[in-house]
């Protein structure tokens, strides 16, 4: 796999966010780039520059393990960018034969999965793909993403609905539903740019950071960043059009059984506002499973 470009960037990039301070360089006069030289990132990871600015140059085909680490220290990387830069060695080394970029099968969701998803009550829970595509939900999960599934642009005829295309294609929506566009817009290409680094050859996520890019200015402009993230505990904050702000805790978990899907639940603390705005939105779905997630509008009616 051919992806000299990512890895350059990306190298660049993170070069470029670490200060001389920060690894107790001197700063020195007449610096002409911003963060490390390549000089010293070569130094800290115990390489030759040739070696090194072969590495950022785009080619990671034959780093071992030792260095992949050693380069992971020298540019601080967390533990997120760290789990990148491996993925992208990992694409570097992989066999030339299925360079071809592949469809991904309509990933459908077991029947005992979504029995699973029907159980969970307390909150909101649902199964995703590193697209950001959600393939099935419980009740309460539904209700809590109603206006998303309302979406035109999130839910098109035969796809799942996409987390993604809600954020940036329907920003006036998105912009009502997170009390933070600018954080939850930065997550969601974060999370883009670390499965386009997992898995290259998913032809459905090119396409959708395609389209993206070219609708949507600002998230081109988050993708050249380079920001990854591995979306797997913390906090969600959103303001439902019916029960008012929800700051919830939240648990994600890769599916052994099922490679590329995630299960995500979300949870209140006990006693807070947004426990008792969950309960209310539980008695509101507590009818036998639906397909079609509630509207904002039939929420209000049966509010009344």
């Amino acid at each position: 796999m051919d992806n000299s470009e990512e890895v350059r960037e990306f190298l660049t990039s993170r070069r470029a966010n670490v200060t001389p301070a920060q690894v107790e360089l001197p700063s020195g006069p007449n610096r002409r780039v911003p963060g490390l030289r390549r000089t010293e990132v070569a130094m800290l990871a115990g390489v030759s520059v040739e070696y090194y600015s072969r590495l950022e140059r785009g080619s990671l085909a034959g780093a071992s393990d030792g260095v992949l680490h050693a380069l992971a220290q020298a540019l601080l990387l967390n533990d997120d960018e760290r789990s990148h830069l491996l993925d992208l060695a990992k694409a570097a080394n992989a066999s030339p034969i299925p360079s071809k970029r592949r469809s991904t099968k309509v990933q459908n969701v077991r029947p005992s999965l979504q029995f699973i998803l029907d159980a969970i009550t307390g909150g909101p829970a649902f199964v995703r793909n590193g697209r950001l595509d959600i393939l099935a939900s419980n009740a309460l999960g539904k209700a809590v993403y109603a206006d998303l599934y309302e979406s035109k642009e999130a839910t098109l005829p035969g796809k799942p609905m996409n987390l993604a295309r809600y954020c940036f294609l329907e920003p006036e929506r998105a912009d009502r539903f997170y009390p933070d566009w600018g954080i939850a817009a930065d997550q969601t290409v974060a999370i883009l740019r670390t499965e386009a680094g997992r898995d290259p050859y998913d032809k459905d996520l090119q396409d959708l950071i395609g389209e993206l890019s070219t609708r949507s200015e600002a998230f081109r402009a988050r993708w050249g960043i380079h920001d990854v993230r591995r979306h797997a505990s913390g906090m969600k904050h959103f303001i439902h059009p019916i029960v008012g702000p929800l700051d919830m805790i939240f648990e994600g978990t890769d599916l052994v059984a099922d490679p590329g899907l995630n299960l995500m639940i979300y949870t209140a603390e006990p006693g807070t506002p947004t426990a008792e705005a969950l309960s209310l939105l539980a008695s509101w779905t507590a009818t036998p499973a639906s397909s079609k997630a509630p509207s904002a509008e039939t929420l209000t009616k049966e509010n009344d």
